[in-house]
């Protein structure tokens, strides 16, 4: 009995006396058993005192194996929502490129017409204002004083050379802006080109890298200068919108980075078998213990509603359907740089999951 009352912790019996009674389970050594222990004790001033004692090793003992099923299976849950929503967001993804390979091919036609007519327009005004400069100089030396001031009269009041000089610049920043859309729709094709049922291709990574800075530009242009260190690239087996959905990321994470004005380098290379395109960004950077999570599902450091958590974590599921990895390198306070690298040509074995790499 002596053993037993010896395992009651210290302070137990006072509970008891101010609250009536204790619990507790206490390990018996050197045995190892679990021990359940009651202590009552009666109220307003008596003295009597209980304590009951239960073995309760086996029941402990499943409670903890209950525990460690129970985190197992929460852990394979959450795995499987990450899973399912990465699904989600590809299947999105790939419906959207799509969508913009449709809307790029229905657009192309129509500002295929306007480019023409602008080039045509352009011939012809130019054509006009020859002719227009020939009459006014057969006017001018025909001596017909009369004809030649009323003429004067209605060029003044036309402001006939304000419109020989800015007519042919309008149509030029049309035919510009024309060019503009017409690349963008040229990025949107190449960024939406191969699906991801499609086999892999021999692709263009810098053109891939081009096509999807032009198309996040808009989120870009107001607080980032870009810098370009690009070296030549073999031609690298993929699917080319998903290694492009990964640019697109990693570009717009690098400037949601930097809060007022910064610079973003892309950098391009290849050896020993890999190619690699590196984004680095002068923005806040993370620290360790933030790069280390990155690429979790649902795991952002983003303020609630502005971000799912689920972009790196595909970026980090197409690398390694790519067998390629993605590289992190950050300081707090000064930037950081990602560097996608990718099999020049892709390996016949399945695909691996490789550990984020730090730099």
């Amino acid at each position: 009995m002596e053993r037993l009352l010896n395992l009651i912790p210290d302070g137990a019996w006072e509970t008891a006396a101010k609250d009536g009674r204790w619990q507790g389970e206490v390990v018996a050594d050197p045995t190892s058993a679990v021990v359940e222990i009651k202590l009552f004790a009666a109220q307003g001033g008596g003295r009597e005192r209980f304590a009951t004692f239960a073995d309760v090793t086996s029941r402990s003992t499943r409670e903890r194996e209950l525990q460690c099923r129970h985190d197992e299976l929460e852990f394979t849950y959450q795995r499987l929502a990450g899973t399912q929503q990465q699904l989600l967001q590809s299947e999105k993804m790939a419906s959207i490129g799509q969508l913009a390979a449709g809307v790029a091919h229905e657009i192309n036609n129509p500002v295929g017409y306007i480019q023409s007519n602008l080039a045509t327009l352009q011939d012809y005004v130019s054509a006009l204002f020859a002719m227009m400069a020939d009459y006014a100089d057969t006017v001018a030396g025909s001596g017909d004083t009369v004809t030649r001031a009323a003429l004067d009269a209605k060029r003044e009041r036309l402001d006939i050379d304000f419109i020989t000089g800015d007519l042919p610049q309008l149509l030029e920043e049309s035919r510009e802006g024309i060019e503009r859309v017409t690349k963008i729709v040229q990025d949107l094709k190449d960024f939406s080109r191969i699906g991801p049922d499609e086999p892999m291709r021999p692709s263009d990574l810098e053109k891939g890298l081009e096509s999807t800075l032009n198309i996040v530009w808009n989120d870009l242009k107001y607080k980032v200068r870009v810098e370009k260190h690009y070296s030549a690239l073999p031609l690298v087996e993929c699917h080319a919108s998903e290694i492009n959905q990964v640019l697109m990321n990693l570009l717009i994470n690098a400037g949601q980075s930097i809060q007022d004005r910064g610079t973003i380098a892309l950098a391009t290379g290849a050896d020993d078998g890999e190619a690699w395109i590196s984004i680095s960004d002068s923005g806040c950077g993370m620290p360790r213990e933030v790069v280390q999570r990155i690429f979790e599902p649902f795991y952002t450091t983003k303020p609630i509603g502005h971000g799912t958590g689920l972009g790196l974590a595909l970026c980090y599921s197409i690398m390694a359907k790519h067998h390629g990895r993605i590289e992190v390198s950050s300081r707090l306070g000064t930037g950081s740089t990602f560097r996608v690298v990718l099999p020049v040509n892709q390996p016949d074995t399945q695909p691996v999951n490789h550990p984020l790499t730090e730099g």
